[in-house]
């Protein structure tokens, strides 16, 4: 049986990680895990894995800016550690929007999205993809992994559109802190219509 780490996880993790529910933390899959260090070694094992499977080689704009498309990456991403990987969160956070909008909000961010990239009027590309991130992670769709499941449709954004990756500060968000809070707080002054330095940090 899988430990029950609900209380320690939920007043642990860095700044802007989302705590994890009871419903949440009751779906580990390895019962091996004891810290959040073998939780993120067991995620960060399964992200690779999912790098690696022939759907996310060559992303097309259309067949990722879909809604099954998001629920799939997450999934991929994930599901060897949770069983609710993949699944929109059904309980309510102080962030993100509440849990029976998320389906409508996340298609109508890849619509927009298709009108910013292939549109009459196509945003630069840089563009389209910070403000593509920004909006997926202020949505939060999934009960944790928001942040990585975000980039990583950011990025691979990026390689439909033949324009390199972002950088994301050229470190792993998850464990550098000073940079981490960089990217925080540029994602906080895009909530206030400030996409400076998010642009800035995505090519950092």
């Amino acid at each position: 049986m899988a430990p029950d780490l609900s209380d320690r996880w939920n007043s642990l993790g860095p700044d802007g990680s989302t705590p994890l529910g009871d419903n949440e933390s009751h779906g580990l899959r390895l019962s091996w895990i004891a810290t959040r260090g073998d939780l993120n070694e067991a995620e960060q094992g399964n992200i690779l894995a999912a790098r690696r499977k022939r759907r996310w080689r060559t992303p097309s704009v259309n067949g990722l800016l879909d809604d099954l498309a998001v629920r799939t990456l997450h999934r991929d991403m994930f599901g060897q550690v949770w069983t609710w990987a993949g699944t929109y969160r059904n309980s309510e956070m102080n962030i993100g929007v509440v849990p029976h909008e998320i389906s409508v909000c996340v298609r109508d961010l890849m619509d927009d999205t298709k009108l910013w990239v292939v549109g009459d009027r196509p945003m630069p590309v840089d563009e389209a993809g910070y403000r593509f991130h920004h909006r997926l992670v202020a949505i939060r769709p999934f009960p944790n992994g928001n942040g990585r499941h975000a980039r990583e449709m950011t990025d691979l954004l990026m390689q439909a559109l033949e324009t390199p990756r972002f950088t994301w500060g050229r470190t792993t968000l998850d464990t550098a802190i000073t940079t981490r809070d960089q990217y925080m707080a540029a994602l906080r002054e895009a909530d206030r219509g400030d996409f400076t330095r998010l642009a800035a940090f995505v090519r950092s």
